[in-house]
């Protein structure tokens, strides 16, 4: 079957031209996971946005919490330290040692006015938009889906210029990792694991980005950036034992332990805190979980080795919190939330050239024999 020219892509769709027994397999798990984003409708919400004194659930207690270390730091105290009274202060847990952030965020926050940090913030949502745009203007050959794109990129970034969510780490490694997907080139990742480390300084679970473009160097033999993804991680691997030792100088043997991460909260939960973490909260849960179903697929129709990571990348994060947050890490969907939503703009080729592809029968031609 030849592939009809695009609507809105400068290129064919990734199932323009696909035969239709794969098109019609394709489909069918597509309207598997429409189906599965309703799972979202019966997850209850997660703890409300309120502080709430000793309960580690309340989000703006954790927003509190990051705040009075980083005065603490400003005050002249030693982060190690001010982190540990002030985790005691909140009834936290101390261990294990990944209770403890690391301390990038709060060094930036304790050193530089707060009208700084802001500006910070700012340029980086900025900088994202702009990386994005340079991306997306080459992939789209109508104007209107270029804005509807970008549109699109803000209505998922809306959460990420809030000053009052600056001391929230994954309001900082978020943006970071949708800026080093934006910068990744075939070829040219340098700059794009540069972004990448320091976003796993602001948030060591920014890692699973790394290792999700590590995997897909490997499996596409991009050696040279393997290497580069190893040699990040490595750093991060070298900062994070530093931290643990860091921490064993400051936890005594009274402190509380973490309850663990095994929430298995399922896709229903992952779907949910995607609606929370973009502009999709302001639609009713109804429509804005079958969204984000949709989202993905149109990720899948751009034939793009970017598209391929950020759909990888988004899955990934949603596999974390499906098996492992807890109902009060609802906030781990800001690692994955900015690019989300770019994906409704690949949805009309992408719907249309996989319905092509399905509903194509399959020609039979009849040769007659001369004697």
């Amino acid at each position: 079957m030849s592939a009809r020219a695009p609507l809105w892509l400068a290129a064919p769709s990734a199932y323009a031209g696909l035969d239709a027994p794969r098109a019609r397999a394709i489909a069918l798990i597509w309207a598997v996971l429409l189906l599965a984003c309703l799972a979202a409708l019966s997850i209850p919400p997660p703890p409300q946005a309120q502080a709430v004194p000793g309960d580690p659930a309340s989000n703006v207690t954790d927003i509190m919490l990051y705040e009075s270390i980083a005065a603490g730091v400003r005050g002249g105290g030693n982060y190690y330290t001010v982190a540990a009274d002030a985790l005691r202060r909140g009834e936290f847990p101390l261990k294990p040692f990944v209770t403890f952030r690391l301390p990038t965020l709060a060094m930036v926050q304790a050193y530089l006015p707060p009208a700084l940090v802001i500006a910070l913030l700012y340029a980086l949502t900025a900088g994202v938009g702009f990386a994005w745009y340079r991306v997306l203007r080459p992939a789209f050959v109508r104007p209107l889906a270029l804005v509807l794109a970008l549109v699109l990129l803000g209505a998922a970034m809306i959460v990420f210029v809030q000053p009052s969510l600056i001391p929230l780490h994954e309001v900082w490694a978020g943006p970071l990792i949708a800026l080093s997907l934006a910068l990744w080139r075939p070829g040219a990742a340098r700059d794009a694991i540069g972004v990448a480390l320091i976003a796993m300084l602001v948030r060591e679970t920014a890692a699973l980005y790394a290792l999700v473009m590590l995997g897909l160097a490997l499996i596409e033999r991009r050696r040279g950036e393997a290497w580069g993804w190893v040699a990040a991680l490595g750093v991060l691997a070298v900062v994070v034992t530093c931290h643990a030792w860091a921490v064993s100088r400051v936890v005594t043997v009274d402190d509380a332990v973490s309850p663990g991460w095994h929430g298995l909260l399922g896709f229903g939960y992952f779907v949910k805190v995607m609606t929370l973490s973009t502009a999709l909260a302001e639609l009713p849960l109804l429509i804005a979980a079958p969204l984000v179903g949709a989202a993905l697929i149109g990720w899948s129709g751009w034939a793009d080795p970017r598209a391929r990571r950020v759909l990888a990348t988004i899955a990934a994060y949603g596999a974390l919190l499906a098996l492992f947050a807890r109902a009060n890490n609802f906030y781990w969907g800001l690692l994955a939330a900015p690019t989300l939503l770019i994906g409704l703009a690949f949805l009309p080729d992408t719907v249309r050239d996989l319905w092509a592809s399905a509903a194509a029968r399959r020609r039979i031609t009849v040769t007659r024999l001369k004697r």
